[in-house]
């Protein structure tokens, strides 16, 4: 059975770092691209970083230097480093699997950047 286990969200202070978890089940996880979207109140999802399955990566201008994805294909797992939080990365984190034929997503995680 699929499934994405994302853990890591909550509060933190503006300047501060948190780390972002998802572990994967069900599937081969190395064959995949995987991401993350977040999502504003009110708005649509928003891809935040990718990482393909030769570790290639990418992410949005508004996060660039300051958050890094990573990939651990023996785990099953992607990793998103955040650095510097700013209040305007409060938002809902999804974990997002793109294969060559399913596209999977996990609940999201609620981050939310605070004094």
């Amino acid at each position: 059975q699929v499934n994405l286990v994302e853990s890591g969200g909550g509060l933190v202070q503006p300047g501060g770092s948190m780390t972002l978890s998802c572990t994967t089940f069900g599937f081969t996880f190395s064959t995949y691209a995987m991401h993350y979207y977040r999502q504003f109140p009110g708005k649509e999802r928003e891809l935040v970083a990718s990482i393909s399955t030769a570790g290639s990566t990418n992410y949005v201008d508004s996060v660039k230097g300051r958050f890094t994805i990573a990939r651990n294909n023996a785990r099953n797992t992607v990793y998103l480093q955040m650095n510097n939080l700013k209040p305007e990365d409060t938002a809902v984190y999804y974990c997002n699997a793109d294969g060559p034929n399913f596209v999977y997503w996990g609940r999201g995680t609620q981050v939310t950047v605070a004094s």
